[in-house]
C-alpha cells in the first residue's frame, strides 16, 4: 500500500516498530490533516487506520482508551484524539502539532471558501466541487463502524451497550452526554459485578489463533506523573492563552466590539459542545441570526456545507460564522480583514481549551488504566462509542443518498426517515464504487477520495 519502510513491515514480526522520530510523527500529522474528511467517524476511521493499523504506533486498548476518554470532553473528539496520542508519543510537543495540523488545512480551506462565499454568495459551484466526495467519505464511514466494532464489542453486554446508545441517539434523541455518562456508570458498576464483561482486551493477546503484534505505545505507562505543579502549570498556561483574544481584542477595539463578543460566545461554547457540531448547530444558528445578527436565515447550512466538504472536524462551521461576522462589523477594519480576524478569534477559542482538556487530564487517564472500575467504565463508553458513530454513520448515509429526509416525530420518537422515491441513484451508484475501493480493491483512503472525487466532478459536468 505504500513505500515507506516502517510500513511495509508493520505486519511481518510480532516486535514493536521503532519509536517514530518528531520529524516522521510530524508529516503523518500533516496527511491525516489533510485527508481527514468525514466528520468525527471518518476522522477517527483514518486515525485508526493510520496509526494502528498501518503503522502501529499505538496499541488498540490505547488508542480506544484514549478515543473513550475524548468522548467524555466538550469540543471535537478527533481533533482532541489526535492531541492525546501526540502528547503519550513526544510529550506536550507533540501534541500540540498533532492538534494544530489535524485543523490547519481545514481552517485554510474553510477561510477560503468562506471569503468567495462572503463575496459571492453561493457554494452552487462548491456542491459540483466535492460531490464525489461525500459517496467515499461514507465509504470511509461505514468501514471505521466495522472496524472499530470488530474490537470494542468483545462480549453481548457490549453489543448490547451499542444497540442501547444507538437506539437512544437515532430513535429517541437522548441527548449525547447522557448516552455517553449513562454507558459509564454500567461500566463502572458493571466492573464490579461482572469484571470479565467489561475488562479491556490485553495487548499481546490472541486473536483468531495469531498473536497481536505489539505497538510503540501499549501498555507501558506514561513518563509524565501527574502532579499538582504541573496541573496549575497546564492551566496557567492554555488558561491564559484561552483568554488571550478577549483581553487583546478589548484593548484594541472596546468591551463592545464584534471580536469581543466572539470570544465570550464560542468560549462559552467551548464549554457546552459535547457531542461535536451537530449538538451546537441550533444553538449557534439562532444566536447568531437573531440575537447577534451576524448571519442571515439559512445561512447556518451553507457554512455547515462547506465544513462538510472540507478536511478537519465539522465544528469548523464556526469559523465560517466568525468570518461572516468579523466581515460584516469588522469595528473599523476593512470587510476581508474583519472577516479574517473574527475566524482566527472563533477558531483560536474553540480549539485552545481541548489542548488544555487534553494535557490536564490526560495523565491522569492514563494512570487509571490500572483502576478495574475506571476501565470498566472505559470500556462501556467505547461500546457506546460504536453505537455513536453507527448513529452518525445512518445519519451520514441518509444525507448523501436521499434528496429529502424528513423528521419523524412520534411521542418519544424523534429520527430522521428519507423519502423513498428521493434515492439518488448517482450517488448510489458513487458509494458502491468507493465501497468496492476500499473493501475489495483496497486502494486505501486517499486514492477513494480522488476516485470518487474525480468521478463526482465528471458527473456534474456531463449532466
Amino acid at each position: 500500500m505504500s513505500s515507506d519502510p516502517s510500513i511495509s513491515r508493520a505486519h511481518s514480526d510480532l516486535s514493536a516498530p521503532p519509536r517514530p522520530s518528531f520529524a516522521e510523527a510530524t508529516a503523518v500529522w500533516a496527511r491525516i490533516g489533510c485527508l481527514s474528511f468525514g466528520g468525527p467517524a471518518g476522522q477517527i476511521a483514518l486515525m485508526h487506520e493510520e496509526l494502528v493499523e498501518r503503522r502501529r504506533w499505538v496499541s488498540e486498548d490505547r488508542f480506544l482508551h484514549a478515543l473513550n476518554y475524548c468522548m467524555l470532553l466538550p469540543g471535537p473528539e478527533a481533533q482532541q484524539l489526535a492531541t492525546y496520542i501526540g502528547w503519550l508519543l513526544h510529550g506536550a510537543r507533540g501534541g500540540i502539532v498533532a492538534g494544530t495540523l489535524f485543523v490547519a488545512p481545514g481552517f485554510l480551506v474553510i477561510l477560503t471558501l468562506s471569503t468567495l462565499y462572503a463575496l459571492f454568495q453561493s457554494t452552487a459551484w462548491l456542491a459540483s466541487l466535492f460531490f464525489g466526495l461525500k459517496a467515499a467519505v461514507l465509504a470511509i464511514v461505514v468501514e471505521a463502524l466495522l472496524r472499530v466494532a470488530r474490537r470494542a464489542l468483545r462480549n453481548r453486554v457490549m453489543v448490547a451497550l451499542a444497540l442501547a446508545a444507538f437506539l437512544a441517539l437515532f430513535v429517541f434523541a437522548v441527548p449525547f452526554p447522557v448516552v455517553v455518562l449513562g454507558a459509564g456508570l454500567v461500566g463502572f458498576l458493571g466492573s464490579r459485578a461482572r469484571p470479565d464483561l467489561f475488562a479491556a482486551s490485553g495487548h499481546g493477546a490472541k486473536k483468531g489463533g495469531t498473536t497481536v503484534a505489539d505497538a510503540v505505545i501499549d501498555a507501558d505507562p506514561h513518563h509524565l506523573v501527574p502532579t499538582w505543579g504541573r496541573a496549575f502549570s497546564v492551566v496557567a498556561t492554555w488558561g491564559g492563552l484561552w483568554l488571550l483574544p478577549i483581553v487583546a481584542a478589548a484593548l484594541v477595539f472596546g468591551v463592545d466590539s464584534t471580536f469581543v463578543t466572539l470570544a465570550r460566545f464560542f468560549s462559552e461554547m467551548a464549554v457546552v459542545t459535547f457531542g461535536g457540531a451537530y449538538a451546537v448547530l441550533a444553538w449557534v444558528a439562532q444566536a447568531a441570526v437573531e440575537q447577534f445578527g451576524w448571519l442571515k436565515p439559512g445561512e447556518m447550512g451553507d457554512g455547515l456545507a462547506l465544513a462538510e466538504t472540507t478536511p478537519g472536524p465539522l465544528i469548523l462551521v464556526l469559523t465560517f460564522v466568525g468570518f461572516l461576522a468579523g466581515f460584516r462589523d469588522g469595528a473599523g477594519l476593512a470587510p476581508l480583514a474583519g472577516g479574517f480576524l473574527g475566524a482566527v478569534v472563533v477558531t483560536w477559542v474553540t480549539y485552545v481549551p481541548c489542548f488544555l482538556w487534553i494535557f490536564l487530564g490526560a495523565p491522569y487517564v492514563e494512570r487509571l488504566r490500572e483502576n478495574r472500575a475506571f476501565a470498566g467504565a472505559l470500556a462501556a463508553i467505547g461500546a457506546a462509542v460504536v453505537g455513536v458513530i453507527g448513529n452518525l454513520a445512518l445519519w451520514f448515509a441518509l444525507h448523501v443518498l436521499f434528496r429529502e429526509v424528513r423528521s419523524f416525530d412520534f411521542g418519544p420518537l424523534s429520527m430522521s426517515v428519507p423519502a423513498p422515491t428521493s434515492l439518488d441513484p448517482v450517488m448510489t451508484i458513487l458509494a458502491l464504487v468507493a465501497a468496492a475501493s476500499l473493501f475489495r480493491v483496497r486502494l486505501g483512503i486517499p486514492k477513494t477520495l480522488a476516485l470518487c472525487g474525480a468521478l463526482g466532478m465528471a458527473v456534474r459536468l456531463a449532466l
